[in-house]
Order: structure tokens, then sequence, then C-alpha cells
């Protein structure tokens, strides 16, 4: 892995084209729910000649995310992709509800099977993009550009990484866990020590830090400091050992856990919850490595974090740098349907659904998807 990880950084260059890696059943329907199916066996036998317009649209403010994909799909799977004409926004785009964000013209039978899984991927990656835009300028609000990290590896099934971390790049994410994340534009993942270090140093953080020092010298030092649930005095221990060299250190505390600090310090409990990565908890570790010189020691909390916590440790000034966040970057909220408006350029719709052209949106050229 250190092999592996010293490649990485040192080989590759910025991609110049996302490539999608798309399992062939598609082709066969094997993922289009069966009326679909039935569909365009129907258009195929009785209705060759029709023509239709699709477009797709869903009801929140949100941030776009996933045309690429869809469109790669289409000139993919579709039959004659090169013949479709296809109408689009750009992924990062904002979008507001019933905007329509892409639409597609040609006879049905050709790519409307890929109605629900076009509508699957503009959901999924529009959710997490959104969610992740939301929290960037939640971490905002003091007026201070703070690095958000996307950290859903754990939170989700690993062959949704991708997709995952490049929603979370477009919805303005600093850096992803893996490198999977970033495999679409061709960096690569990002992360220092997890608890397991520590434990197979004993719980000793200074000998684990070394360690990690010794076997990569060339990273910035962050280290994680809620092992022994002593976050003040660890900071300080690793502080005192590393001096300049320590970029950083990482609260990971459980919503669950006291601290060691507020039990040698009970007169200041009983009036907030002491529990977890708590603003009082972080004052205190800032004032105490301020105190002792090493202002220059970043703060980066992880763990149970979301827009309204981030939010409000901002508007309360609470000297956190950076945000680590996982599970609730993940919430898919964001739902696109998929309507037939347009029959042969003139309208036909179901009731309560017509065609809504976009000015915004740009015609786009086939291009093979090899």
């Amino acid at each position: 892995m250190k092999e592996i990880t010293r490649k990485l950084n040192g080989e590759i260059e910025r991609l110049t084209n996302k490539t999608f890696k798309f399992d062939e059943r598609i082709k066969e329907g094997w993922f289009s729910a069966v009326y679909f199916l039935k569909t365009k066996e129907i258009a195929e036998e009785v209705i060759p000649d029709n023509r239709v317009t699709m477009q797709f649209f869903q009801k929140s403010n949100a941030v776009l995310c996933g045309t690429d994909e869809a469109i790669a799909l289409l000139h993919t799977f579709a039959d004659n992709p090169e013949q479709l004409e296809i109408h689009s926004l750009k992924d990062g785009d904002k979008i507001s509800p019933y905007e329509t964000v892409l639409t597609v013209t040609g006879p049905y039978q050709s790519f409307g099977y890929l109605e629900g899984i076009i509508d699957g991927i503009l959901a999924r990656r529009t959710s997490v993009a959104t969610n992740v835009y939301n929290v960037v300028k939640a971490a905002r609000t003091s007026g201070k550009k703070k690095p958000i990290i996307f950290m859903g590896d754990r939170d989700d099934h690993y062959t949704q990484q991708a997709g995952d971390g490049y929603a979370a790049f477009i919805g303005g994410s600093t850096a992803q866990a893996t490198h999977a994340m970033n495999e679409w534009w061709g960096k690569q993942g990002m992360g220092t020590m997890p608890h397991a270090i520590i434990q197979m140093f004993e719980g000793d953080v200074v000998k684990a830090a070394k360690a990690y020092q010794k076997v990569y010298p060339e990273d910035e030092l962050m280290v994680l400091v809620d092992y022994n649930n002593d976050v003040i005095t660890d900071s300080l221990r690793v502080a005192r050992e590393f001096g300049d060299q320590l970029k950083g250190v990482r609260i990971d505390t459980s919503k669950n856990m006291v601290d060691k600090y507020f039990w040698r310090n009970q007169h200041i409990m009983g009036t907030f919850d002491p529990r977890g990565a708590n603003s009082k908890l972080i004052v205190a570790l800032r004032e105490a490595l301020d105190q002792e010189g090493f202002n220059h020691v970043k703060i980066m909390v992880t763990g149970g974090l979301n827009e309204q916590r981030i939010r409000e440790f901002e508007e309360t000034n609470i000297p956190v740098d950076m945000y680590g966040i996982g599970r609730n970057l993940l919430n898919i909220h964001i739902g696109f349907t998929g309507d037939n408006v347009l029959l042969n350029g003139e309208h036909q719709a179901k009731e309560g659904r017509r065609y809504h052209p976009n000015p915004r949106l740009k015609k786009v050229e086939y291009t093979e998807n090899n």
C-alpha cells in the first residue's frame, strides 16, 4: 500500500475525460423496470416511426450532478445514439424546483428503457452534491473557507465510491478518503491515521505518530487524539514531541463519550451536554495548545457532523479548522422524474405534465464512450 500511495502521489495527472464503468447488462434491460422493456418491444413492433421527447426534473433547490454520467449512459447503450437529440445543463449548475435539466429526443425504443436508470443517477449524484454544497456553505458561515473532507467510504456499498466522490467534488469538498472517490478526475485519496494504528502501539499516540512519520515522511502530520478519550492531554503530548512538524490534531470522540477533561473539571459540567466533540472541548483544546505556543496546530473534527452542527460551530466561532463528514452527506433525498412530453414534435403528456423549455439547456454533441 505504501508503494501504491507513493506512485499515486508522484505519477497521476489530472484526467481530461471522466471514465464511467457501466455494467454491460444494462443493454439487456437487466436494471430497467419490466414495463419499460415491454413498452420498448411494443414501440418496435407497432409504432416504429415514433419520436418522443423525454424531459427530466426534480422538486428542490439543488446542485445538479450526474448529467455527464447520464449522457455517457445514453451514448453507450441507446440504439443509434448518434441520432438522439440531447440538451442538458452541466454538473455543478444550481437548479430550481421543476426546472428541466435534461431532454432527450428520438425513437422511444432507442432509449426509453433507460429512463429509470437516468432518474437514479441524477437522484443520487445530485443529492450528494447538494448535501456537500450545503455543508461547505455552512462551514463558511464565519467568513473563512474551511476544508470539508468527504469520508463516506464506510457508510455505503463500496461500488458507489467513485460516483459519490465525484458528486462530493462537484459539491465543493476539499478532499476524499479513498482513491476510488477520486477516480473520475485523477487525484488520490487523502488520509492519515485511524484508531487501529494507535491500538497497535498500545494506546501510545506519540509512538504511533512516530511510526507514521517514519513510513510517510513526506506527509503532513495529522494525529488522531481521541483514542484514550483524553484529547487535550494527548494533543499536548504530540505537540511537545513534534513541534512545528505537527500539522494538526483530529478529534473523533463518540457522541456517547465524555472526554476525561470534563471529569477532571467537573465544576464546569451541568450546563451543557459534555458528550462527543462538543464546542467546550474544542475551545479548551485550542486554548491549551495556544498557551504552550502551538498556535500553528490545526484542529480537525470528525464523527456525527451535519450541516446544522457545523453552522452552529461557525456562528459561535468555535475554533475548528477543518471538518470530516461521511454518513450525513449520503442522504438520498432528491428524486428525479423523466416524462415523455412531446410526440413527433407535438405536445402529448399525461395530465399535469407539460413540456417546459429551458433556455439554459445546451445541445450535447455525440461522443462515443469507449
